[in-house]
């Protein structure tokens, strides 16, 4: 994976969910480890437990009503993410104290080393674009929502 990875390297239509349906930061991260599992094929509870032991580092929401909840798992050999736009603002005791409706899951293999660094920093770049995050906000449909992430990945490669 080099400088030119894009959303879509990382991001397929079928791990886009909206709306998700959580009470909380972590039956958000439950219901994220779920649906991760069904990708990745790893078990759910060690991608929970990844993603949790991250949080406890300190918040993975980064302002503005997103957070991007990542960890490092064994058993997988490449860079997997999930897309989520929640129901409702979830409090994720974000950096800006906002809670947060949309929520990018990085999953990366145990030695990603740089690649890892350089998937969640592109990953925040396009998130921090309002314009996408507007659209982003106002589409209902997973498949838009795929759409347009496929879209703003491309004008930012």
């Amino acid at each position: 994976m080099d400088g030119r990875m894009t959303l879509t390297d990382l991001l397929t239509p079928a791990a886009v969910i909206s709306p998700l349906r959580a009470n909380g930061k972590k039956q958000a991260l439950q219901e994220l480890a779920r649906h991760a599992a069904s990708l990745t094929g790893l078990h759910d509870r060690d991608l929970f437990e990844a993603l949790l032991q991250r949080e406890r580092l300190g918040s993975t929401g980064i302002g503005d009503g997103i957070a991007i909840p990542h960890g490092r798992m064994p058993g997988i050999d490449r860079l997997v993410g999930l897309f989520a736009r929640a129901e409702r603002p979830i409090d994720f005791e974000a950096l800006d104290g906002q809670p947060v409706d949309i929520i990018f899951v990085l999953i990366a293999p145990e030695g990603a080393g740089a690649d890892h660094l350089k998937a969640l920093a592109r990953v925040a770049r396009v998130l921090r674009n309002q314009a996408v995050l507007e659209l982003i906000r106002q589409a209902r449909d997973p498949a838009a929502i795929y759409a347009i992430l496929a879209e703003s990945a491309a004008k930012a490669a």
